[in-house]
């Protein structure tokens, strides 16, 4: 649900401005608007200053997000009562992200500059006064005017570079002020959000600024809001308002890789990998379900792998993972033949199947280190899913690692209600060291319940598939 202009940004081609009501208002108070340290105004989004108060023709900016929620639920009620309408991504900034608009093409921001700092209308202007007069220190009522303009690099400003105000006394007042607006504003939004669409789920976004992350000012951070330097983590805040209101964070960046960027822009010291670390774990740790998007296009399978891996951490202990995934963008490049092919790759394995030839399932076995004797026949063709799979290593393990077989053969295989059909199978001997805490000497000639929990994961939505393996400890050298 947007409150933000559409246009003028990566991959718009379109372009939506505000209602003309409020445009008009505009033009006779832009402070209305975000505005930088030169006084350019942005009508993309409202100004967060202007949330409580009643400018937009007797009402405050709040209250017309409220209004139009509640207009739009009443006016949908069949598709939400139907459940067709099954979530609400609420727009909280520019390009419906909760951020400041802080490097707008518009006026001149180019790739990897560190933004400019957007509270200079007379509304945020009046509550930094009034932040500054509390602290006791009214001569902090300013914004910094050493944070050079909308394409600087750090090292080139007093404020951002190594050792400057940014880590001051002024500058840790000004900066928790700056985040601290970002964070109420969806706080309120949200509150409201909640009461307007009661039973719905909500989710907000977040923008992936990846670029001088590997600087210890996080400059570019900075300046769209998120106080999150080297020394601080400015994404817990953040997290723990969301979970306040039962909100879901949707995060961008996720296909980008730290590598590729140091190819193609070393100079940005970017790291779109430990952001997305970052932001994902400080959700996770408050227990809030994440989603992800896309940032820029992506046709290539490196950038899908890359998905792939954020979608569910491998060897995290806790299982967590993405709640959904949404890809930006359907285009006829996407629908090229090659593009399109490696697209269905991905969807296949986003939900977590693959299709095998039984020759490629005893590759991958030999590829897990558990050495192999004879050779193994099931249907051509078989769907098997990744986690089958990886099930099917495990159990293999562990019945290794507690010297329940040594030279076996195994007819049968059940795994998930479907029965596979096994001859000649996995004559090994092995010496695997693994961690148990089962005493062997209690499993011999007894039957053994394994149970195994795994997820998978479906492009749209969050599916738990809980799968019971029921393997047989052998007595007089077989199976039962």
């Amino acid at each position: 649900m947007s409150f933000h202009e559409c246009g003028g940004n990566v991959g718009d081609d379109v372009h939506i401005p505000l209602p003309r009501w409020v445009r008009e208002i505009g033009q006779s108070n832009p402070d209305i608007y975000f505005a930088d340290r030169e006084g350019r105004k942005n009508s993309e989004c409202l100004t967060w200053g202007i949330d409580k108060e009643r400018v937009l023709k007797g009402r405050t900016a709040v209250e017309v997000y409220f209004d139009y929620m509640r207009s739009f639920r009443v006016e949908f009620d069949e598709f939400f009562v139907d459940g067709v309408i099954s979530e609400i991504e609420l727009g909280l900034g520019p390009c419906g992200e909760l951020r400041y608009p802080s490097y707008p093409a518009k006026h001149g921001w180019r790739y990897p500059g560190i933004g400019e700092f957007q509270c200079y209308d007379k509304y945020l202007m009046k509550s930094l006064s009034k932040a500054a007069e509390i602290r006791g220190h009214s001569f902090w009522a300013r914004g910094p005017d050493n944070a050079g303009s909308y394409n600087s690099a750090p090292h080139e400003t007093g404020f951002f570079r190594d050792g400057g105000d940014y880590d001051s006394y002024y500058g840790r007042f000004f900066l928790n002020w700056y985040s601290q607006v970002l964070v109420d504003h969806g706080d309120r939004v949200l509150a409201l959000a909640n009461l307007a669409f009661e039973g719905t789920c909500i989710a907000a976004k977040l923008s992936g600024i990846h670029w001088w992350y590997k600087t210890a000012s996080h400059a570019a951070e900075l300046t769209a809001g998120f106080h999150n330097p080297a020394n601080r983590d400015g994404y817990a805040p953040i997290a723990v308002m969301l979970k306040k209101h039962g909100v879901a964070l949707n995060f961008t960046c996720v296909e980008l890789r730290t590598l590729d960027q140091h190819e193609d822009f070393p100079e940005a010291l970017a790291d779109p990998e430990g952001l997305v670390w970052q932001v994902l774990n400080a959700a996770w740790d408050v227990s809030i379900l994440v989603a992800s998007e896309n940032a820029l296009p992506c046709y290539d399978r490196e950038g899908y792998n890359k998905i792939l891996e954020n979608a569910k951490p491998r060897n995290d202990p806790d299982g967590r993972h993405l709640s959904a995934f949404t890809y930006l963008r359907l285009s006829p490049v996407l629908m090229e033949r090659h593009n399109f092919a490696e697209f269905e790759r991905f969807v296949k394995r986003m939900h977590g199947a693959i299709y095998l030839h039984f020759s490629h399932l005893f590759l991958l076995l030999k590829r897990a280190d558990l050495p192999m004797y004879g050779r193994c026949d099931l249907a051509q063709g078989t769907l098997i899913s990744r986690f089958e799979l990886a099930l099917l290593l495990h159990v293999y393990k562990l019945l290794t690692f507690y010297q329940l077989i040594e030279t076996h053969e195994l007819s049968h295989l059940h795994l998930q209600g479907k029965q596979y059909q096994i001859s000649n199978c996995f004559q090994m001997k092995s010496r695997l060291h693994l961690t148990g805490r089962m005493d062997k000497s209690l499993l011999r000639g007894r039957k053994i319940h394994v149970t195994f929990v795994h997820d998978f994961m479906q492009i749209t939505t969050d599916i738990y598939i809980y799968i019971y393996i029921y393997i047989y400890a052998y007595d007089h050298d077989s199976f039962k």
